[in-house]
């Protein structure tokens, strides 16, 4: 049996890793990919797609979906592959219309659109968490009088916290519209009550309806910009505060209409109970897939392919967290946030292997020659470190003592004088 999965938007080393399990299979896997421009530099493998397909930024679904009907007429399409939040809501409505499945596109769009989100968990009964959207000042003042300062200000659509701040007063609100509006979304923006408490990340899996949480994550977060600095799985939680936020996300997934996939929530702990941040129909970003896998067993990535060329993986995923003679191990993260301003010239400390814990990986984000501008979102952070350990406290340590360990040297020009 042949399968041909139509990916959409960047897949990374997802569609190698589906060939190759087609062969260890006995099946041939081919894969066809439509993407934008932007995507062809983070794809190491073009030339072993039968096709790629790059559209415009702009492009209409209206075309998106004639040209995929193009290739389903000359190689039928069995599948559809959508694994990040590019192309997402392209992916669904070709998947509609050629009669396959994928996320649906109304949930595609409930999820994405954060303020969407917010009204269906109201509307379902899971949970209220005031929020607007805003096109002006005055909107985004008139929110706040309401609700009360601080307030988290967002663009509508978007990840790895663009765009976002915190506003504490009205004197920040222009400021605070037009750092959201830098992301993308235009000149609307969403903004929410500032919810107080610890926060985590909830990774789980969905199978036809069915959802199962593979693991929580304690996260910390800069708290001027919100962008994350580190993780830390398993969350160090009692029993009932593990089932107070597993019970609301299972309801929240519900509530969106959320039936396959991975998806990665987060999640605050406030005296209420738990409040969703926003959710996202894929793996989470920070390396999470990865340490999900060292301290579960479970491999959301693998699960996903198999789960896309038809295979049921619900009954394997709760069977290894269930296995009593599973190795359980304690993962952790930890980010370097970036000078204010300034030239990267070189990062110091990172050669020292032969001082540094076996169980501890350390990673340069940022080459030489690289501008910094402060901690602006996730992809302006210079370096992460992970270490593994039997608590979460021990691990934690250990990545945040590598990090401490680097020295960053900038170059920042001389300042302008004026001559009188």
């Amino acid at each position: 049996m042949t399968e041909h999965v139509l990916v959409f938007g960047v897949g990374y080393d997802i569609p190698a890793r589906m060939r190759a399990f087609g062969v260890g299979a006995g099946r041939k896997v081919t894969t066809s990919v439509m993407c934008l421009p932007e995507h062809l530099e983070k794809m190491d493998d073009t030339a072993d797609h039968t096709r790629v397909l790059v559209l415009r930024p702009d492009a209409s679904e209206e075309e998106w979906l004639a040209l995929a009907r193009a290739v389903h007429a000359v190689d039928p399409v069995t599948r559809i592959g959508s694994f990040y939040d590019d192309c997402r809501p392209q992916a669904a409505a070709v998947a509609q219309a050629l009669g396959l499945d994928t996320h649906r596109p109304e949930t595609v769009e409930i999820v994405m659109d954060k303020y969407a989100m917010r009204r269906r968990l109201a509307e379902t009964g899971v949970e209220a968490t005031s929020s607007a959207v805003v096109e002006n000042a005055a909107d985004l003042i008139a929110f706040a009088d309401r609700h009360g300062y601080p307030c988290v200000v967002k663009p509508l659509t978007g990840a790895a916290s663009r765009g976002v701040s915190i506003l504490h007063e009205p004197a920040q609100a222009e400021a605070a519209l037009e750092r959201a509006g830098t992301a993308g979304a235009g000149t609307r923006a969403t903004v929410e009550e500032f919810l107080v408490g610890p926060q985590f990340s909830v990774e789980a899996f969905s199978e036809q309806g069915a959802h199962v949480v593979v693991t929580i994550t304690r996260k910390y977060s800069d708290p001027v910009s919100l962008v994350e600095l580190g993780h830390v799985m398993p969350a160090p939680l009692d029993a009932e505060q593990t089932a107070a936020i597993e019970r609301h996300v299972v309801a929240s997934l519900e509530a969106l209409g959320v039936e396959f996939g991975p998806t990665h929530t987060e999640v605050i702990l406030t005296e209420r109970g738990p409040r969703i941040i926003e959710t996202h129909l894929r793996t989470g970003g920070d390396e999470l897939w990865n340490m999900v896998t060292d301290a579960t067993g479970v491999d959301l990535i693998e699960s996903q392919l198999r789960q896309v060329l038809g295979e049921k993986v619900l009954p394997e995923i709760r069977a290894t967290l269930g296995d009593p003679d599973r190795a359980r191990r304690t993962e952790a993260i930890w980010f370097a946030g970036a000078p204010a301003e300034g030239t990267l010239v070189e990062v110091s400390g990172a050669d020292a292997d032969a001082v540094r814990p076996e169980h501890v990986k350390l990673h340069i984000l940022a080459a030489p020659g690289a501008e910094l501008a402060g901690l602006q979102n996730s992809f302006s952070r210079l370096a992460w470190a992970r270490a593994h350990a039997d608590t979460a406290e021990e691990a934690l340590a250990a990545a945040r003592e590598a990090i401490d360990a680097l020295s960053f040297v900038t170059r920042v020009a001389a300042a302008r004088t004026e001559l009188i």
